[in-house]
């Protein structure tokens, strides 16, 4: 992007979409909205990735996400599954190997090496990112909206019909564009090192918690490991050093496991805030940029690529001109609450790790053998970590109860394959012929139909289910009991295309 100071004609964007934020939210975003069309262009402040790994994991319901664009092999293909994780640093592991998912684990895969992937997946898709780029204002107008910043080239200023800010947690466009980030400061500190074990633990994943505090050894790339955990002698925003890391591992595990030659050494704090909305007019916010929090149980970047996966959609539709804008408003609608529940489920774990007085020690012990000896409770909090539990509220009373749940083939990967396109797909139970009416009406909306078994394989919930049509997230839009051939399935199933996607 070269320098220049040139103000767009009004109503003429020279863009569609602009997207600050090369990370991973960003990026599956501009893949998004290049499967659906549109031209995006992505802003990234540093010059080149980072070599660091904030995030390690990924969660079940993001693994669906990437399979119903076919972009789940390489992740699966280079990661490691974990059948199980912690909630909080609890002793007691959550199983994830019963959850409803053909994907029952958390793969463990560094976030530099998801970012790569994901970068490629953008680009192929006719997504530009220009790093070097740092935005330093935005003006929106009823038309569009002016991202002002500093390049490699001088200063640059470029118009959009929408900018999205997955800006991260001090979010050039959520300050621009005036929304509150509402909720607590930091009040406690982690820590993390990235360093070289001469004695590692034998254990992968090994764990010390105890009054002194909490600390977690993982095996990263590289023959490296990364120590982390919550020390209460060091609670300070100064640099951590190779010394305050072995000495807190000493003192929790009584051994620094033969550290040396960090790599990378740092602070994190529990501050955790959300945004009041996640679209102001022509600005949105994705991930980092509309809730920060703790970064208890591996749940960060998840939920970030989950709300592309919403809004992606959503956004190429509107830009497209397939869809109303308000159909924007449903992006806030259905991902603040779950941002909300994120920034609450994460505190809930902060105080486990962070609590060392007996009244702590005797929760985590009682929550312990909950998680140990009450198998629906495990699944309880492995569905919330694994997203599997997110369930979109319809405004329709009436709405089957299905709708706004996820939608998966018990059986295997089966449903995710009719979604690689990015576009809605209706799915007719049995094996007759779906009726020519509905067919045509459903081609003529750019919607395929595809027979599906789910209602023999998914469950008492799909047991009379005829038909359902599927957004192109992957949940439910809408659904009918009416059995087919008949007037009123036909005319139940015209009334969902003509409605869909906007009147949820």
């Amino acid at each position: 992007m070269s320098a220049t100071r040139r103000t767009p004609p009004k109503g003429s964007p020279d863009q569609q979409v602009v997207i600050v934020g090369a990370g991973p939210v960003g990026l599956w975003l501009a893949h998004e909205l290049g499967i659906g069309g549109v031209s995006t262009l992505v802003l990234e402040r540093d010059e080149r990735r980072s070599p660091h790994s904030k995030a390690l994991g990924i969660q079940p319901r993001t693994v669906e996400v990437l399979a119903m664009r076919n972009r789940h092999r390489d992740i699966l293909a280079t990661g490691r599954p974990l059948p199980n994780w912690h909630f909080g640093m609890l002793e007691s592991r959550i199983d994830f190997r019963s959850l409803p998912t053909p994907f029952p684990f958390l793969l463990a895969h560094p976030q530099s090496a998801t970012e790569e992937l994901l970068e490629r997946y953008a680009t192929e898709q006719g997504a530009v990112v220009r790093r070097g780029h740092e935005v330093t204002s935005l003006t929106q107008d009823d038309s569009s909206v002016v991202v002002r910043g500093n390049g490699p080239d001088g200063t640059f200023q470029v118009s959009a019909q929408y900018v999205v800010g997955a800006d991260g947690a001090r979010s050039t466009v959520r300050r621009e564009a005036g929304i509150d980030f509402r909720g607590s400061d930091t009040s406690a500190y982690g820590f993390l090192g990235e360093v070289v074990l001469d004695n590692p633990p034998d254990t992968p994943g090994f764990t010390a918690l105890n009054e002194a505090g909490r600390l977690l050894v993982l095996p990263v790339s590289g023959g490296r490991f990364r120590v982390t955990g919550y020390d209460p002698v060091n609670q300070h925003r100064d640099p951590l050093t190779l010394e305050e890391l072995r000495d807190a591992s000493l003192r929790i595990a009584g051994t620094d496991f033969g550290m040396r030659d960090p790599s990378w050494l740092s602070r994190f704090g529990n501050a955790t805030r959300l945004a009041a909305v996640y679209r102001d007019r022509r600005i949105l916010l994705a991930g980092d940029a509309a809730h920060i929090h703790w970064p208890a149980g591996g749940v960060g970047l998840n939920v970030g690529l989950q709300d592309a996966m919403n809004l992606g959609w959503k956004l190429a539709a509107v830009v497209q001109r397939t869809a109303d804008e308000a159909l924007l408003d449903t992006y806030h609608t259905e991902r603040h609450p779950v941002g909300a529940e994120l920034a609450e489920h994460t505190l809930a774990q902060t105080a486990l790790i962070v609590g060392l007085t007996p009244e702590v020690t005797a929760l985590r012990a009682l929550l312990n053998e909950a998680i140990a000896v009450t198998p629906a409770f495990s699944r309880l909090l492995a569905a919330k970590l694994s997203g599997l539990d997110v369930v979109y509220p319809s405004a329709d009373v009436d709405a089957h109860p299905l709708t706004g749940g996820r939608v998966h083939d018990p059986e295997g990967e089966g449903v995710f394959p009719l979604l690689y396109t990015g576009r809605a797909v209706l799915l007719s139970m049995g094996n007759g012929p779906v009726d020519t009416e509905v067919a045509e009406r459903a081609a003529a909306s750019g919607i395929s139909v595809r027979p599906s078994r789910l209602a023999e394989t998914g469950g008492p919930a799909w047991s009379g289910v005829t038909a359902a049509l599927i957004r192109p997230d992957g949940r439910v839009w809408w659904a009918t009991e009416q059995p087919q051939p008949s007037a009123e399935f036909t005319g139940e199933v015209s009334k969902a295309l003509d409605r869909f996607p906007v009147d949820f």
